[in-house]
């Protein structure tokens, strides 16, 4: 049964917010949506971390959200993970209260580049100042505190949002009893690095990024549209790649580019950046890049999961994965083991490549459900 019409609802933090590079945010505001019910006990909550360019909207149908136009497009409307929460689902609306909150510094609605400064009373743009993977956390504790939820009964996300969920479990082991990180990893890769890199050059080097002072003149379209197709051949395999190509239509306006495209995977793949352009964020994309590549969590903690013991993990791989390799997973289930922590880990066998979390939800439901249940995991 699916979810039916949501609406985002908006928390606003009643105090400064010291960000983790010394610099301050006088208002901060997250965007965030609820699935399902709250118990007396409160003890039945589950925050779901999205990806990258992910949204609050993780599940039923939104149809606008104020202030986000034109950002909100057709793409926007149906939650990003509505196959897996809702009534009898892996989250199972019926028995948890689910809850979605966009990142700080993103642009669905929380305070990112796009917000007005108080100081100035125009958007931040280049002045929005540098946010870390524990801004994020400790924003969306915040939030938590206001429902008056101070232990999660699970932390899930997939990508990125698993980076997040494991920061969360690491650094406030009090606040969540289970973890579920799909297709991701607890450190930045060098071809993360890299490919990261290219896309924020990419954006930097558009004439009309303007040093991110953009939104009073000409948006940089070009340099958003690289960047996605940069990233987006690591999202697909190859193969998937492929046979969606031939679906697509070879003339695209290449906006007055002298190359002609030439084969269907090149209409495809700019297709897929043009569609990025319009839902998203240049600055935004940078912010939440930097997150991502300045991600460390043995930084954060050495000892990484020496308090987590009567936490319980689930660790989801891909073996198609080139965005985040298996390789990745197997480190942070040898981390849990070392420390002792009780942890399953699955391999997904999929030909979607990672976003097959997003896209299968018939080959994560299963285990999800027992992870939140009573099923135990014991250290192997």
């Amino acid at each position: 049964m699916p979810i039916g019409s949501v609406t985002t609802q908006f928390f606003h933090l009643n105090q400064p917010f010291d960000l983790e590079s010394g610099e301050v945010l006088d208002i901060v505001t997250l965007a965030y949506e609820t699935y399902g019910t709250l118990n007396a006990e409160r003890s039945n909550a589950i925050l779901v971390f999205h990806a990258l360019t992910g949204s609050q909207h993780a599940a039923g149908v939104n149809l606008t959200v104020p202030g986000v136009e034109p950002l909100w497009t057709d793409e926007c409307v149906t939650g990003w993970w509505d196959d897996f929460i809702g009534p009898g689902k892996a989250l199972d609306t019926d028995l948890y209260f689910v809850i979605c909150i966009n990142y700080l510094g993103s642009c669905y609605g929380s305070t990112g580049p796009r917000s007005l400064n108080p100081k100035t009373g125009k958007s931040y743009g280049s002045r929005f100042p540098k946010i870390s993977a524990e801004d994020i956390v400790r924003s969306q504790l915040c939030l938590l505190e206001h429902l008056g939820i101070h232990c999660l009964h699970a932390a899930v996300g997939g990508s990125l949002g698993g980076m997040l969920a494991i920061l969360l479990a690491a650094r406030f082991p009090d606040r969540v009893k289970r973890v579920i990180p799909l297709a991701s990893g607890f450190e930045t890769t060098v071809i993360q690095r890299v490919q990261n890199f290219e896309q924020i050059v990419a954006i930097c080097n558009d004439p009309d990024f303007n040093n991110g002072d953009y939104y009073d003149g000409r948006y940089p379209k070009s340099g958003i549209i690289l960047a996605r197709m940069i990233s987006h051949k690591t999202f697909v395999s190859l193969e998937v790649l492929e046979k969606r190509a031939k679906q697509e239509v070879l003339h695209q306006d290449m906006a007055g580019q002298q190359y002609e495209l030439s084969t269907p995977i090149e209409s495809y793949m700019f297709y897929q950046g043009k569609k990025f352009a319009e839902r998203f964020d240049a600055n935004s994309y940078l912010r939440i890049m930097d997150v991502w590549r300045n991600y460390s969590l043995e930084a954060v903690t050495p000892k990484i999961f020496q308090d987590c013991q009567h936490q319980q993990y689930l660790v989801f791989s891909i073996d198609s994965d080139v965005c985040f390799y298996p390789e990745e997973q197997f480190a942070i289930v040898r981390a849990l083991e070392a420390a002792e922590v009780p942890v399953k880990y699955i391999t997904v066998h999929s030909n979607k490549g990672h976003d097959s979390f997003l896209l299968e939800p018939e080959l994560y439901s299963p285990y999800i459900r027992f992870a939140l249940a009573d099923g135990s995991f014991q250290p192997a």
